[in-house]
């Protein structure tokens, strides 16, 4: 049992840390800077990726993980409501925020109630899948976005993260 809660801790640590590096990438900016698009047709913004981030925990958790069938956040599936929808305004930073925290809260939560990173699930058209992985898709996730992150940061402000 000690070896499970070890390396349930490890991935929640991993996953931890990305998601903490992803608020550093945005904090200190404006709202306006937050919704800077990046090289157009691209609807990429630091913004929408705080969107698109709390949906994607919002799936891989509350439905996947824990068998819910949540509604969407922004629009349905395919819209890209996460992205089209992060504009430049104080209401919205505050909605995605607030938002992508009560998702990572919740995920935090599943996380620290269950200790099998071997149990499976059903995730639809992903197939049955394992916990462990999806915990590692979602290190993934955010190392991929962490990339763009710091694009579109060093594009505002010249901040470089490395």
């Amino acid at each position: 049992m000690g070896e499970l809660l070890g390396e349930r801790d490890n991935y929640a640590d991993y996953l931890r840390s990305r998601r903490e590096m992803f608020v550093a990438a945005c904090e200190g900016l404006t709202p306006e800077q937050l919704a800077l698009r990046s090289v157009p047709p691209s609807t990429m913004s630091l913004l929408g990726m705080v969107r698109h981030l709390a949906e994607v925990e919002r799936v891989w958790f509350r439905r996947w993980l824990d068998g819910g069938d949540p509604e969407r956040l922004w629009g349905p599936r395919g819209n890209d409501d996460d992205w089209n929808g992060a504009v430049g305004s104080q209401e919205c930073v505050d909605e995605a925020w607030s938002a992508w925290r009560a998702e990572v809260a919740f995920a935090e939560g599943w996380l620290a109630a269950h200790d099998d990173m071997g149990a499976v699930v059903d995730a639809d058209h992903h197939g049955r899948i394992n916990v462990r992985d999806i915990v590692v898709h979602l290190v993934e996730e955010y190392a991929q976005h962490l990339g763009h992150a710091d694009l579109l940061r060093e594009v505002i402000d010249g901040r470089r993260s490395g």
